[in-house]
């Protein structure tokens, strides 16, 4: 019997590929950058073939390493960044334009618009999210508008659109397979949250063509299996796929409601399940799909930061001030405080709950005696500010407060970080032994999907803890600092 997962990763800045055993054992790992393009400000945009080289690169490094023959795998599970649109050619394969990637704020003016005709509260009550350059509908919209031919060609059934688990399927099935899971399409602003439909009447306000869209799957079944890719056997099935925070959702193992995580990656993201029903934000947070499994779909609630992990990026890409993401801990551990420095990282926008794409990122408090270390911690602690802000609005709207929260992704691993967004949230942080949850979900999805986990409580047995962090600062202290960022925030 074969026992082992392709977990496929593809996230903004590269792509993960683990082989996870029976036991949620990592035998093989491998992760391959590539390169984000930028070609003017406000747009940010991936090479589609950079992006599938980076695949095929990670694969073959996974098996590799775990001394793994290919036609030894079960299954494959994939999770990815979920808002980046692809739009491409049925019978090539071949994208028609750059994916337009979640960050990208191109389409501003066109939500804006979409605001002033008064179509938010019908975006709100059907599809969970908020009119925001983030989600998909409007990426589409510009591709269809803006490349040469593209929209005829959508409406005469050439064209194909689907978000990154959608195009990795079709390429990985040899252009058979035409799919997207529940999670991917619930970020899009074009699915009825309820019934998990397109609905024409979203897509006609939005200029898409309804012949563009996937079908809408599961996220644990087969949903189609390998054909001509390299490095992989035909036959393999891909039988899990989830956009990357509802897979790391599901690989923190919270499957009750009211159970949340956080993951900080490029951005923050945090997701609490609410079980089987969707709630509805009244705070500036998101309705979507949580997962969908044997028919029946759980929902959640999420809140996202547009920058964490990207802050951090920018100290060291941008102004040189560390060589390593790694370094900016020992940095901000040289001084005691930020001295009085507040960094509010909205370098593409604020996201939940403030939802304002024209913010732009602001330090604030400078003096004389700032040094590099205090802009180190006040990055790290802009991080955990734009966090709270996100939970302290998830507790207003389910109308009572946690008592703990999962963490993981690359910052999670930060002490500094860590102990600090206790300090501000007065809740206990939980580690986990594996932060790289979001393959793991995908590879849990995966493995359910093909028979070699029997149920929830089987991956729940897996998952190990690795540290906690309690509040250790005063509730004053708390309330004092977030004064602070709130008035920085005004500002930006």
């Amino acid at each position: 019997m074969k026992t082992h997962i392709l977990a496929i990763d593809q996230g903004t800045t590269g792509t993960t590929a683990l082989v996870i055993d029976r036991t949620l054992r990592v035998i093989g790992r491998f992760t391959q950058e590539f390169t984000q393009h930028f070609p003017q400000p406000g747009f940010v945009e991936h090479d589609c073939d950079e992006l599938l080289a980076s695949v095929q690169t990670a694969i073959a490094g996974a098996l590799r390493q775990a001394e793994l023959e290919p036609t030894a795998l079960a299954a494959i599970g994939i999770t990815n960044q979920r808002e980046t649109t692809i739009i491409w050619d049925r019978q090539t394969g071949r994208p028609i334009h750059r994916a337009i990637v979640w960050q990208d704020r191109r389409t501003a003016a066109r939500c804006q618009d979409l605001k002033d005709a008064g179509h938010e509260a019908l975006f709100r009550e059907r599809t969970g999210l908020v009119l925001d350059p983030y989600f998909s509908g409007t990426k589409i919209a510009w591709l269809l508008d803006h490349v040469t031919g593209a929209r005829s060609r959508a409406v005469a059934g050439e064209l194909a659109f689907g978000t990154v688990d959608s195009f990795l399927v079709y390429r990985l099935t040899g252009g058979s397979v035409h799919v997207t899971d529940a999670t991917n399409a619930s970020r899009t602003l074009l699915l009825d949250l309820k019934s998990l439909t397109w609905d024409e009447d979203l897509c006609a306000l939005l200029g898409v063509v309804p012949s563009l869209l996937p079908e809408v799957r599961g996220s644990s079944e087969v949903c189609g299996q390998t054909s001509g890719f390299p490095g992989l056997p035909d036959g393999l099935p891909i039988a899990g796929m989830a956009g990357d925070q509802q897979a790391a959702l599901f690989g923190q193992a919270c499957f009750e409601a009211g159970e949340a995580k956080c993951t900080f990656g490029t951005g923050a993201f945090l997701l609490m399940n609410t079980g089987d029903r969707p709630v509805a934000s009244r705070h500036g947070l998101l309705t979507t799909v949580a997962w969908r499994l044997g028919g029946v779909t759980t929902y959640a609630l999420e809140g996202s930061t547009f920058v964490a992990g990207a802050a951090v990026g920018w100290l060291r890409d941008g102004l040189g001030i560390i060589k390593s993401a790694a370094d900016i801990e020992v940095l901000a551990r040289q001084v005691p405080d930020t001295g009085g420095v507040y960094f509010v990282p909205a370098l593409t926008g604020l996201g939940a709950p403030h939802w304002r794409p024209e913010a732009r990122g602001l330090i604030t408090g400078l003096t004389r005696g700032t040094t590099a270390a205090h802009l180190a911690r006040a990055t790290l602690e802009g991080i955990a500010y734009q966090t709270f802000d996100v939970l302290d609005a998830m507790q207003k709207d389910l109308n009572r407060p946690l008592t703990r929260l999962k963490v993981d992704g690359g910052a999670s691993s930060n002490d500094l970080l860590m102990q600090f967004q206790a300090d501000l949230l007065g809740v206990e942080i939980v580690r986990p032994a594996m932060l790289e949850t979001t393959a793991l979900g995908a590879a849990c999805l995966a493995g359910l999907g093909v028979g070699l986990f029997e149920d929830l409580t089987a991956v729940s047995a897996a998952w190990q803890e690795d540290r906690r962090f309690e509040r250790v600062m005063t509730p004053g202290e708390a309330a004092c600092h977030l004064a602070g960022w709130q008035n920085a925030v005004r500002k930006a």
